[in-house]
């Protein structure tokens, strides 16, 4: 490796970002390049940044800008590279190259050509890359959970989303391609594999002719891994061949994340959801009858321009009729180059505030209520960290999702990225709190 220069990167933003990041690790380290998560040893820092929305932007901006003033080299990767490209070059002088979404892949080119004095810009117009279960790969969740990719990019057009502008539209991996990563995973210990894209309900519309969920669900229900949990299922998605899957196979985690936004059919058609409106009631109900033990979480988005106080009280009965397990609140973020940026009628960011509070209020006790109905379960508990002082473990069930669902603090000894047997003793709104059985 010698004469090789040593680099960090710098994760922001979500899981899927989160998955370019371990790619461009993984082809690093192939490269024979000294990988250190310690941006102060590095001479290179990739930054892979966020661009979604105002403050994810803003968190990039502080990154690149301490790093900057750190006088390290800096590669600019992610959304943000998508989204501005060449201006971040223009204002960044220490920026040595900005990579897009689609290109991620070819950092190794990247650091070479900077390495021999260019300024680089590699940014595809539409992306349309996608690495499979062949990119190498260096992951770095914990050791027993991963994130699988099975598609990347969308092609609806939500008024407040600027994800296909960044990510291009849908393209999907093969349900062959999928499994062999899971059982690669499987193979390397992983207990928990999260399936991720754009929208999970829509995988393989665009190269099979239609959605393909159930087959790969049934695919990956053969693959021995204990977990397998689904994020971003739109409830119109999940099809009775769907839901008969997750009730057939023992390894498909009951837990339905469902990207809903809001209830209210007028809301909806002004976000470009129209088809979800006359649905969400009906297949909700549907979802609970036909699957008493799902878990669903949810998330909305208060304050579109023109949610009026009947808009949002119509969500807060919608809340408090469907009891959710999970419910995450954001306020609406105007997007410059979506169709809501323009909107008449935006609202104050001081009433958007006030709307998101009123929701996780009602959510609280609901919350509190689910979680106490699991005192005196025995469930399994994936163990993922240890507390270095008092040695207390903290891991998660199947109803909690990592980094944005509770967890459950457990007594008792076990091995981290196993899963054992919790007696659940007690709850509040966000965590449970066990013993381990001992057989």
């Amino acid at each position: 490796m010698g004469d090789k220069p040593t680099i960090a990167i710098s994760h922001l933003g979500c899981e899927k970002n989160r998955i370019d990041t371990e790619h461009m690790l993984g082809l690093l380290v192939e490269a024979g390049y000294s990988v250190d998560t310690n941006e102060e040893l590095a001479e290179y820092v990739i930054v892979n940044t966020c661009s979604f929305i105002e403050a994810a932007r803003e968190e990039s901006v502080r990154t690149l800008v301490e790093l900057a003033e750190a006088d390290k080299k800096i590669v600019i990767t992610g959304c943000m590279a998508q989204h501005f490209q060449g201006q971040l070059l223009e204002e960044l002088p220490e920026a040595v190259a900005v990579v897009g979404t689609g290109d991620y892949h070819k950092i190794v080119d990247v650091i070479q050509k900077v390495e021999q004095g260019h300024r680089v810009k590699f940014v595809s117009e539409q992306p349309t890359y996608i690495a499979d279960e062949t990119t190498p790969r260096y992951r770095t969740t914990t050791e027993g959970v991963a994130y699988l990719r099975v598609a990347e990019g969308c092609d609806y057009r939500c008024a407040f989303c600027i994800i296909p502008h960044l990510r291009g539209n849908q393209r999907s991996r093969s349900i062959e391609s999928i499994v062999t990563e899971a059982e690669q995973l499987a193979s390397q210990g992983v207990q928990e594999i999260i399936l991720i894209s754009q929208i999970t309900t829509n995988y393989g519309t665009d190269i099979y002719g239609k959605p393909k969920l159930a087959e790969l669900l049934r695919a990956l229900g053969k693959v021995d891994v204990p977990w397998i949990r689904m994020h971003y299922a739109y409830p119109t998605g999940l099809t009775p061949d769907v839901i008969a899957v997750i009730k057939q196979n023992n390894n498909v985690l009951p837990y339905l994340d469902l990207p809903l936004q809001h209830s209210h059919p007028e809301i909806l058609r002004a976000m470009n959801r129209p088809w979800q409106g006359r649905v969400n009631d009906a297949i909700i109900e549907r979802i609970k009858d036909e699957l008493p033990e799902a878990v669903l979480r949810t998330t909305f988005i208060v304050g579109f321009p023109g949610e009026s106080d009947e808009h949002f009280e119509h969500l807060l009965q919608f809340v408090k009729r469907h009891e959710f397990d999970h419910v995450g609140v954001f306020t609406f973020s105007p997007e410059e180059g979506t169709s809501a940026y323009n909107l008449p009628n935006q609202i104050s960011q001081e009433v958007m505030d006030e709307r998101r509070n009123a929701v996780m209020e009602l959510q609280q006790p609901i919350s509190l209520k689910k979680n106490q109905q699991e005192i005196g379960k025995v469930v399994d508990v994936l163990i993922e960290q240890e507390h270095p002082q008092t040695g207390e473990l903290a891991g998660r069930s199947g109803r909690f999702a990592p980094e944005v669902d509770g967890q459950v603090f457990v007594k008792g000894n076990a091995r981290l990225g196993s899963i054992v047997p919790v007696t659940i003793q007690n709850a509040d709104a966000y965590d449970l709190y066990g013993q381990i059985v001992n057989n």
